[in-house]
């Protein structure tokens, strides 16, 4: 049983190009995990260090360019490593071609340092992760869970008001209709889902509203 701990700090980073969200979490004690840094890792590098915070960890969701084009950057300033599924290593390796395909200039990328499975516990300083698998939106993507706080960063897998696209290479509709019955909306209601793309919200917000998972607009699958 699990003894709860100080809140959960998030901070938020928006990179423009993509609207894609980046986060740092940290709870008391300085230690903080970067998650998913996109175009704006100098930014979430900056803040590391004007809070006081040691950056001991990235851990990514999954890897679509928009997800892991800082990962290089915050790896140079802050010397954190990676964590990443390996099914999607190799969406990872393709970075490059993954920006080309969008137009868009990206640097490689170095090695991942960490695996991530399904049912990990993460631990970094004072907070736990919680690793869900959730393919669909790509092969390897994960959710990461904080049990403490009720918290769930899920990535590309559901929005406020929507679910991840499935037509990019490793995409796969049923797959990630199963992911999010199975380990989202499975969570306590009042869980607050932190998305790869746009606004907060909660299990229980997308249980009733959610177009693509309300039964009265065709979803039927909460």
């Amino acid at each position: 049983m699990r003894l709860r701990v100080s809140v959960l700090n998030v901070r938020t980073f928006v990179s423009g190009a993509f609207g894609q969200n980046a986060y740092i979490a940290w709870r008391d004690g300085g230690s903080a995990v970067a998650i998913d840094p996109g175009a704006e890792a100098d930014a979430m590098a900056d803040f590391v260090a004007a809070e006081g915070l040691w950056c001991e960890a990235i851990v990514l969701t999954h890897a679509h360019l928009d997800h892991i084009e800082g990962v290089a950057q915050l790896v140079r300033r802050t010397g954190a490593a990676t964590w990443l599924h390996p099914a999607d290593q190799p969406l990872y390796d393709r970075v490059v071609e993954q920006g080309i395909a969008f137009g868009y200039r990206v640097e490689p990328q170095p090695p991942v340092d960490h695996p991530l499975q399904h049912g990990d516990a993460l631990t970094f300083g004072a907070t736990t992760f919680d690793v869900r698998f959730t393919p669909g939106h790509s092969p390897g993507h994960v959710v990461l869970y904080d049990a403490e706080s009720a918290t769930a960063f899920v990535g590309d897998v559901v929005f406020a008001g929507s679910i991840g696209r499935t037509d990019l290479p490793g995409g796969n509709m049923a797959e990630l209709m199963n992911s999010i019955r199975q380990q989202v909306l499975t969570l306590p209601d009042e869980t607050v889902l932190l998305s790869g793309h746009g606004p907060a919200t909660t299990v229980a917000q997308e249980r009733s509203t959610n177009p693509f998972l309300i039964g009265q607009y065709g979803g039927g699958f909460a």
